[in-house]
């Protein structure tokens, strides 16, 4: 698979991620087929058009972390999206996974 076709397709799953859940990189990776894509679905995200409108912000790290600082206007604004979306944080800052993982 190519590299834009694997984005592609990163893009159509995140087009599908509903409010108020989040998928993370490796899933993501998972459903494409590719368990260990992790970094290379992490890398499209951060290079999601942005005409596409996408939700971003709802594709986090396994363990719950957010995006690294620079990515959807940074840790606060990606917090705060997920936080309008209903989405609970733990006391160490990090996503309820079990509450709202995929």
């Amino acid at each position: 698979m190519s590299k834009s076709n694997f984005f592609e397709k990163v893009y159509e799953i995140v087009e599908q991620i509903p409010s108020g859940e989040v998928y993370t990189y490796g899933q993501i990776a998972m459903m494409l087929g590719n368990p260990r894509a992790a970094r290379i679905v992490g890398y499209a995200m951060s290079s999601a058009p942005r005409e596409r409108n996408l939700p971003c912000h709802r594709v986090v790290y396994q363990d719950g972390r957010l995006a690294p600082g620079g990515i959807f206007g940074g840790k606060e604004n990606q917090r705060r999206l997920l936080e309008e979306e209903g989405i609970t944080f733990l006391n160490n800052g990090r996503i309820d996974m079990d509450e709202h993982g995929w």
